[in-house]
Order: structure tokens, then sequence, then C-alpha cells
């Protein structure tokens, strides 16, 4: 009899511990994949701006610029969990500003308000990202490890990087940490006037040209930052999420090819273009702060609200503002949605700041990048989305499952305006 219970007991208990695995297995099998199927998406974007404060020629000068950007974005599912997305890009631009870089190759007289026609007048950026993501079987638990490679004409930078998501509270409440390296190298495009050899022989001014330039010593630039995140759902029509972020660069963070014009020392031209007396000076270390928030309200199945509000502050001394809301609303039962959008930004001035032909050659640090002035902006835009989950429009084994077209309208208390017109498109693999 006791040999009899024994064996009952062992039964049942072998019973459940199957029972489980199979539950388990079962779990497994039968899990929602993170990624059904390979997702493609195109997004291309064009850009134009003109200003008058070209940090290029001193702060004073045209900022024409035109740029356009094809990127593919192809996330692949490499199976139940685990995620490769590869992110692969270019920036093709042409910018009256940086073509004065030489004012004199081309076949105008050199103006700092008119476009040189050499070689620095256009470029292309490329930008090659890999990202590989893990969710654990439960979907609570994410990790990402990523690698990232752009170069342009005057720098290369590669940088990698990691993120872990945690879920909980059945998946209302989320926290997350980033942390990213990127290591740069500049390749200096010196204004022409800095060169070894320059000569000319029509220089305007009082004496003899000369100037207090000195090539960077070091030509290295690292930046590392560290993000955290957390989510909260309040309720079924309300989300929150606040972030920070700290980040941490060293190394050449003044750009090589911007000039600056002190106020103490004699002009020179050649035609109508001022010789430059130094390029941009700027500390070697800088400590980057930005802290926000985002809510989001859904007003009803038709209409929703979302809101954004970040505070920066860094150890240059610019202390900046910045606040958007976005109203989508949707209609013809969710298949289009359209977005009104508003941001506004304002920031202080850096302490090295100074406008053209201001600053004092005794200075230790000095720029006229207005980018680095007082100023407030304004972004005004709108939107249009079209979604069709079934896909039904086929390009090759490809289905169009959304398309996305923006406008924004920019402008800032400096006089810079800009438009931006991007679309993109999202494909699935049958």
């Amino acid at each position: 009899m006791k040999y009899t219970f024994l064996l009952i007991v062992l039964f049942v208990s072998c019973s459940a511990l199957y029972a489980q695995e199979q539950q388990q297995d079962s779990l497994t099998t039968y899990k929602k994949r993170v990624l059904e199927t390979t997702e493609v998406d195109f997004i291309m974007s064009y850009y134009t701006q003109d200003g008058t404060h070209a940090a290029v020629t001193g702060g004073k000068g045209t900022e024409e610029l035109t740029d356009i950007t094809p990127t593919f974005v192809i996330a692949i599912p490499l199976n139940d969990d685990d995620v490769l997305t590869i992110d692969a890009g270019i920036s093709a631009y042409t910018s009256a500003s940086s073509s004065n870089i030489n004012p004199f190759d081309g076949d105008k007289p050199a103006d700092p308000f008119t476009a040189s026609s050499g070689a620095s007048q256009s470029d292309i950026w490329g930008n090659l990202n890999v990202n590989y993501s893990h969710s654990s079987d439960d979907r609570n638990d994410i990790w990402t490890a990523n690698v990232n490679v752009a170069s342009e004409y005057d720098y290369f930078s590669i940088g990698f990087g990691g993120s872990y998501t945690k879920l909980f509270n059945e998946k209302n409440t989320e926290i997350g940490v980033k942390a990213n390296i990127f290591l740069d190298t500049w390749n200096p495009q010196y204004p022409i006037e800095f060169r070894d050899g320059f000569s000319r022989p029509d220089i305007v001014g009082t004496g003899v040209y000369s100037n207090s330039f000195e090539q960077f010593a070091n030509e290295g630039r690292n930046t590392y930052s560290l993000s955290l995140s957390f989510s909260q759902i309040l309720s079924k029509n309300a989300q929150a999420s606040i972030f920070l972020d700290l980040v941490q660069q060293d190394g050449l963070l003044s750009t090589p090819h911007q000039r600056v014009y002190f106020a103490d020392v004699a002009d020179f031209f050649v035609q109508n273009f001022q010789l430059g007396d130094d390029v941009e000076r700027l500390p070697d270390t800088r400590f980057k702060v930005p802290i926000g928030a985002r809510f989001n309200y859904y007003i009803n199945e038709s209409v929703a609200l979302r809101t954004y509000y970040r505070y920066y502050f860094d150890d240059w001394g610019i202390n900046a503002h910045t606040a958007s809301i976005e109203v989508p609303i949707k209609f013809a039962e969710g298949k289009f949605t359209l977005y009104p959008t508003y941001r506004y930004y304002t920031q202080t001035a850096a302490d090295y700041f100074a406008p053209f032909e201001e600053h004092l050659s005794t200075s230790e640090f000095y720029t006229s990048d207005y980018d680095l002035s007082k100023f407030e902006s304004h972004q005004y835009g709108a939107g249009f989305k079209y979604n069709d989950i079934f896909a039904k429009f086929k390009i090759f084994k490809f289905g169009l499952k959304s398309v996305d077209i923006r406008y924004n309208y920019y402008t800032r208390s400096d006089g810079l305006d800009a438009n931006i017109i991007s679309a993109g498109f999202k494909f699935v693999m049958d």
C-alpha cells in the first residue's frame, strides 16, 4: 500500500510537470511574433532655407541651402523574438554658405551674399545604422544593440550603443535606459585665406593682411549619451512619459570652416569679400542636459491630442524651452488621418557668441554662429496619412500599408526661414 501510494504521487507529479512543460511549449509555439513580416519604409524629404547670418562668413551672408534626403528603413524578423533593422540614407545638399569657404573660385565677384560655384557648394552625406532587437517570451523585456556609420567630405563618424526596456503592471508602465557613443574625426576644410600659400594681388586694406589663425591640433570629437525614460498609461484615454538625457562631448567642438571677425583688427577685402581674422574657437568640452515630458490624450475614436515639452541647458550658457502640439483627426473609418502641428522654441545665447565684428582678438573663445545666439522660432505644419492594414495595393511582393505626407514652415527671429516637405511610404512583404 505504501509503495502504491508513492507510485501514485510520482505519477501525479510527473503528469503535472509534463502538463506544465506542454503549457510552456504551447506558449512558446503560439506566442505572437514581435514583427510578423518584413517591413520597408521609404522616406524622402526636401528642405530649403534662406537667411542673412551665415556662420561661414562670420554671421553676415547668405544662408541659402537646399537638401534632399532619401532614406530606406528595412525591418526584418529573424525569428519570433528578434528583429534586425537597417536604416540607410543619404543627404544631398547645395549650400550657398559653405560655397564661400572659398569665395574666389566662382565666375562672379566674391561676396558673402552670393554663392560661389566651387567644389564646396554641394556635397553628399551618407549614413548607415544597423539595429538588433530581442524581446523576451512575455514581451516585457526588450534589449537592443546598434552600430552607426556616417561620412561627409569633412568628417567621419562611427557610433555604437544599446538599450533596455522593461514593461510591467500589465504593460501599463514602461521604463527604459539607452546609451550611445559616437567617435568622430574631422577633415578640416579651413577658409581659403587661412591655407598655406594664399596670396592675392587685389587685397585692399590698411597695411599688410595677416591673421591669428592656427590649425586645430585635435581633430577628433567624442560624444557619450545616456537616456532614461518612464512611460505610464494613466487611463484608457491618457498616457504620459518623461525622459532625461545626459550628453558629454569632448574634442574638436568648433566648426573649422566658420570665420570670425574681430572689432579691434583692421579690415581687408578682396572684391566685396572681407578676409577672416580667425575661425570659430569653442571649448573642447560640453555637457548637455535635456529633460522633457509627453502627454497624449485620446478625446474620442476620431480625435487625439499629443503634447510635448522639453527644457534644455548646457555648460556653454544656453538655456532652451521647446513646446509642441499635434492634433490627429481620423476619418473614413480610420483610413485617413489629418494632423495639424505647431512647435515653439526659444533659447538664450551661448557665453561665447557675438555678432559680426563684435568679438575682441584677446578673447579665448568666440563664435558668430547664430545657432548659438539668442532667438526664438515657430514651426507650423500639417500632415496627411493614409492607412491600409490589408495592404491591398501591391508592388511586386510588397503591399503598401501606409502613406504619410507632411509640410512644415519654420521661421526664426534672426531672419532664417525654411520649408520642409516629406513623404513616407511603408511596405510589408506578403
